[in-house]
């Protein structure tokens, strides 16, 4: 110990700092027990800032896939960390399950990363959130909502976002409840009138708390996002249309710092979203959105970026990428991750035309990247030991055994949402609606 502090005060305090600040979270926790005086830094928001940005500036990301197991109805999701090493890129390391998750009928959605920080949601009437640091392993199941359902009737949560108040230095979650009556037991006049009435309500991280904020009174929101649509604090959704007669296409954001909802309108694309997708992104510090038509064997997708004056120009149009489904973001390099018609997951080069296979599959449509830089940020959860999240050797799931999914999907759809429809909305029951597809279909 005596030749351990000898060596030690030979080295300034800022030199040491430095060193440590270079250091994955792996090697940080273990240091922990190293002296109190450590422990105490590591802890500090300067230290844990600094830390988190070096990693951004050196580009030292980490790669997850969300992906899933299952058929309708039963299915267990899965992260897969991928390689970001130069030896051995995108080659899959390991899963990540979440067991916790695993008796929903659709995959938990991946809001994040902010700060390191990733958000696991379930949407409908048994609503679950939670917040994780897949790099201090820290996992924190969020309260209940605590808006009251009426009566009788229940609620259920359709959309939601999760952001960074640089202001306060919180962490909020966004969420939309619709206060659905079940209205078949009720007397004809004495039913709500028909349409989405949602309440808005704001999860802190530092009180560990709901509150409702004022709602921007009806919007519906019919997609959720694949990609990450946070930009410059503020979250973004599908809104809608206007009312009759324009029936324009607008976009809803929610404002983290001021928690304020506000909507402006979609690109000039020259086409009708009745015939396309869309998915909102981040691109370069901008909000950013990918439009490409429903059908076909062959997909172009056109990128439309928005500028600081709310204008839209088109960015990026990539032509015809034979068996390619949907768009999953960008790659630190520009490539840009897509989902196959067989959902496999291929990296894409718009420069070259090269489609690289990954070799990592899903069940489902459930597919999402997410690119994010280790952080030592405190959630005040427990560990994912507790929590029943389950690491181990990659796994991945054939072409094969996803035709055989999809084939089961195919054959079981109309009884399996005749089995989930058991809410009703203004005394209707959920249908299937063969003209979107399923992963929409949040009940």
């Amino acid at each position: 110990m005596q030749g351990w502090s000898r060596s030690r005060s030979e080295l300034p305090e800022d030199l040491i700092m430095e060193i440590l600040l270079q250091l994955p979270v792996k090697s940080l926790t273990r240091f922990n027990c190293v002296c109190r005086s450590w422990c105490c830094c590591f802890q500090t928001s300067y230290f844990i800032s600094k830390h988190h940005d070096i990693n951004l500036k050196n580009n030292r990301l980490n790669l997850l896939c969300s992906r899933s197991v299952g058929k309708p109805g039963y299915v267990i999701p899965y992260f897969t960390q991928l390689s970001t090493e130069h030896h051995d890129f995108l080659s899959a390391k390991h899963d990540i399950q979440f067991t916790r998750f695993k008796d929903y009928g659709f995959p938990p959605d991946v809001l994040g990363p902010r700060n390191g920080l990733l958000c696991i949601y379930t949407y409908g009437q048994d609503n679950t959130s939670a917040l994780w640091n897949p790099s201090t392993r820290e996992f924190k199941t969020l309260p209940p909502s605590s808006i009251k359902p009426p009566s009788p009737g229940y609620i259920s949560v359709d959309s939601a976002g999760f952001g960074f108040d640089s202001n306060t230095g919180d962490y909020k979650v966004v969420q939309f409840v619709d206060r659905i009556t079940i209205t078949h037991s009720l007397p004809v006049d004495e039913r709500p009138p028909p349409g989405y009435n949602f309440t808005v309500e704001v999860y802190s991280l530092k009180t560990d708390s709901w509150k409702e904020i004022p709602s921007a009174g009806e919007f519906t929101d019919d997609y959720h996002n694949l990609c990450d649509s946070y930009v410059n604090g503020k979250c973004y959704w599908h809104a809608g249309k206007d009312p009759p007669p324009e029936h324009n296409p607008r976009i809803l954001s929610f404002d983290m710092a001021d928690e304020t909802l506000s909507t402006f309108p979609f690109p000039d694309f020259g086409g009708s979203l009745d015939y396309h997708w869309f998915q909102l992104l981040e691109f370069h510090g901008s909000l950013g959105i990918f439009i490409y038509p429903y059908k076909g064997p062959e997909k172009s997708f056109d990128l439309w970026v928005m500028d600081g004056a709310s204008t839209w120009t088109k960015q990026l149009c990539i032509e015809l990428i034979p068996g390619v489904e949907n768009p999953l973001g960008f790659w630190g390099n520009g490539d840009l991750f897509l989902e196959t018609s067989d959902h496999e997951l291929v990296l894409f080069d718009h420069r070259t035309g090269e489609l690289k296979r990954l070799g990592v599959n899903t069940s489902m449509a459930s597919m999402r990247v997410v690119a994010y830089a280790e952080s030592l940020v405190p959630i005040n959860g427990t560990s994912e030991f507790k929590e029943y999240i389950l690491r181990q050797p990659f796994e991945n799931i054939s072409p094969e055994v996803c035709k055989k999914q999809q084939k089961h999907k195919r054959r079981g759809e109309d009884s399996f949402y005749r089995k989930i429809g058991h809410g009703h909305r203004y005394g209707y029951g959920y249908g299937y609606n063969p003209n979107h597809k399923w992963r929409n279909w949040w009940f």
